[in-house]
């Protein structure tokens, strides 16, 4: 990537379990505060989830809510605050100082429509499936773009905008293609990363029941608990992040504040199964992410993981990092969905943000809820129920894995 622009990311907009903001949300990480808490779903009953508590009026009215998505209001919430955090937008009056036309928009999701077509079911069902009372809002909150689309008519923005379906490696998909756009000059501005309104549909958590990868514990803030020997599954959560990303001459001419470059990053497939994790891959994508940065693995100072809290799934990412990272005394290795559950398509994105501010803190967030490891899951440098100091913190190594074999590496370094 070294004849290519560099991208720097300038602001973060975030919605998730455990804060509204990234001031909130690291916080929280490093005070070990959970966001998941009882939650109720038609068919389903009684289960466990994390819910994002955003305030979704600040930046929409309730017509617009009414008509739009959940996803589309996680979207639009996370872009405002986005462009508000690197002064691109002025709340007040609603300006933006970037042109419409030249900024884009690139939000991954794991999947999109589920939760308006199940609503659509029950509601006319209740009137013996009479179609006259099918919403003709259906498919436009059902189509694959509808969250971008719902922040270009929030924000009168021009530009290219659309959503990538990358499973759970949908956040940093979207980081991806905000970082690739900029660099072939397609926009002068970026908001990429993912979001998620998997908690609104009953079928998601049905499906993770049926293959006994659904989290369960008395105490919700203890269920999702990654490389504990007594995990037993995914929490389901909501959420969502946005960055501004920009050309480092541009970020610089304005006198932005940069919170990373993004260095380097790579995504490829299993191409072996529908769900189970393949280390293999994993390997060769975390290695593919470190020749696009041009480093080696002992440069990499955090390896955020995706580890999701399921049996199998944990200990074949454990060994792909180990197979990597072994070697690399400074490393340290944390987890995210530990605090706040799998907010899918906005994983990727989310967790990065978790872990920006250790450029500035020197501190490592750790993974939380580990009451005794998994032999299977012991790596070197993992840093586990309080956080961990060190002395700087240059680089990180953000992966995400989805369904289908999808694997992405995000590598951002401190500017």
């Amino acid at each position: 990537m070294a004849d290519l622009p560099r991208i720097v990311i300038t602001g973060v907009g975030l919605a998730s379990p455990n804060g509204d903001n990234l001031t909130d949300f690291r916080a929280n990480l490093l005070a070990g505060v959970s966001g998941v808490e009882k939650y109720s779903i038609r068919h389903v009953g009684e289960t466990l989830a994390g819910v994002a508590h955003f305030d979704a009026l600040k930046h929409q009215k309730r017509k617009e809510q009414r008509r739009g998505t959940r996803a589309g209001s996680i979207a639009v919430y996370c872009a405002n605050e986005a462009l508000i955090d690197a002064e691109l937008f002025k709340p007040e009056n609603r300006t933006g100082v970037y042109a419409a036309a030249r900024t884009g928009i690139y939000v991954g999701i794991t999947e999109h429509g589920n939760v308006e077509t199940e609503n659509e079911v029950h509601a006319v069902a209740e009137y013996d499936f009479d179609l006259a009372f099918w919403s003709h809002h259906h498919n436009p909150r059902t189509v694959a773009n509808n969250p971008a689309g719902e922040v270009t008519l929030n924000l009168g923005i021009t530009g290219p905008a659309y959503c990538l379906g990358g499973a759970c490696a949908a956040g940093n998909l979207g980081l991806i293609q905000g970082a690739q756009m900029l660099q072939l000059d397609q926009v002068d501005l970026a908001l990429a990363g993912g979001v998620s309104e998997s908690i609104h549909t009953f079928g998601i958590f049905a499906s993770f029941a049926s293959q006994g990868a659904l989290a369960r514990h008395t105490d919700p803030c203890r269920a999702s608990r990654p490389f504990d020997k007594d995990r037993n599954g995914i929490v389901v959560s909501e959420g969502g992040c946005l960055y501004t990303l920009e050309r480092l001459e541009d970020a610089q001419l304005r006198g932005a504040r940069i919170y990373g470059e993004v260095l380097g990053y790579a995504v490829n497939s299993d191409a072996r199964d529908f769900v189970l994790p393949f280390a293999e891959r994993q390997n060769e994508c975390m290695r593919a992410a470190l020749a696009s940065a041009g480093i080696g693995a002992s440069e990499i100072d955090i390896v955020n993981t995706h580890a999701t809290s399921t049996p199998s799934g944990d200990v074949e990412e454990c060994r792909a990092v180990r197979e990597v990272f072994g070697d690399s005394e400074g490393t340290r290795i944390n987890n995210t969905k530990s605090f706040i559950g799998h907010t899918m398509g906005a994983a990727g994105a989310l967790e990065l943000a978790g872990n920006l501010p250790s450029f500035d803190d020197n501190t490592i967030h750790p993974t939380i809820n580990v009451d005794e490891l998994d032999p299977e899951c012991q790596m070197r440098g993992l840093v586990l129920n309080t956080p961990t100091e060190v002395s700087r913190v240059d680089t990180i190594l953000n992966l995400s894995f989805g369904m289908l074999g999808i694997n992405s590496a995000v590598i951002v370094r401190r500017f």
